[in-house]
């Protein structure tokens, strides 16, 4: 039977050392179903490209998004009526004869990318489990579910938060009213995707520190230690991928990435915990 036909348990039980060529195979495998899978969500993405383009990708450049009607009721609950995101003040066009078919096939990708990461992820998953220890199998439960769960939350955050914020406050703003904002399709689309792609890396903080301190590197006294720093640099963060000056934008980035700190922090204590609980019983053997 194929290496790739193969389950966990059947390989493990199989009793027989795979060789580098065998691990290279069944590598190779894995990464084909995972590419295969992006470039499925690909081509279904670029079947429907123009519905995605005018509900989702162009949706945060237009004042009845979601996010932009959510800040103009926050604008009346405060009385803060700047906040409110009546008009923004842009146009979009494609300057190059092919950037229009470049973008459709970008953006699909893209899309397929983000739509694919789990399975993606769980075919990568696949191949590094059956070297791991029991114990490590055992801390490691559900990996694959709090890693795609963390990305896709991170990515509507960026998608539904960072990215209108930045939009609102790249599109406003003007050194002289005799210039027009009138900017490539490119940069937009280019802003958006790093902005929402950028927010689902940095929601997998907790699992970097389930990582790290598994092997020894992170400890949750160092990380409550310097919890004053991380939230000078959390806020130095929310400050720069929310260029708009208002304080409420930057709270509404900054308070999630704290909680991911503190949940970081809860993360790697429950690691050196469970390291001490295995040290004791390996004593008393």
């Amino acid at each position: 039977m194929p290496l790739d036909q193969l389950t966990d348990e059947e390989i493990e039980a199989d009793g027989k050392e795979m060789s580098f060529l065998d691990h290279l195979e069944e590598l190779r495998w894995h990464i084909i179903r995972a590419v295969g899978s992006i470039f499925v969500f690909a081509i279904i993405a670029f079947v429907f490209i123009e519905e995605i383009f005018d509900k989702v990708i162009l949706a945060p450049k237009r004042p009845d998004f979601w996010t932009y009607r959510m800040m103009c009721k926050l604008a009346d609950m405060t009385g803060y009526a700047d906040l409110c995101v009546k008009k923004l003040n842009f146009e979009l066009q494609a300057l190059g004869m092919a950037d229009n078919f470049t973008m459709a096939m970008t953006s699909s990708l893209i899309i397929g990318l983000s739509f694919a990461f789990p399975y993606a992820f769980w075919e990568v998953w696949r191949f590094i489990k059956p070297g791991l220890m029991p114990t490590e199998k055992k801390a490691a439960r559900g990996a694959v579910f709090y890693v795609s769960f963390l990305f896709m939350l991170g990515l509507l955050f960026g998608y539904f938060i960072v990215s209108p914020l930045a939009i609102n406050f790249l599109a406003n703003f003007t050194i002289s009213p005799e210039i027009k904002n009138q900017y490539d399709i490119t940069s937009y689309i280019s802003t958006l995707v790093t902005l929402s792609l950028g927010c689902a890396l940095i929601f997998q903080m907790p699992m970097v520190a389930f990582v790290l301190s598994k092997v020894g590197v992170l400890t949750p006294a160092f990380m409550r230690e310097y919890r004053k720093h991380a939230w000078i640099v959390i806020l130095i963060v929310a400050g720069i991928i929310t260029p708009s000056p208002d304080i409420y934008s930057q709270v509404l980035v900054a308070l999630p990435l704290a909680m991911l700190y503190e949940v970081s922090i809860l993360v790697s204590g429950r690691v050196q915990r469970a390291r001490l609980r295995d040290q004791q019983e390996l004593e008393k053997q």
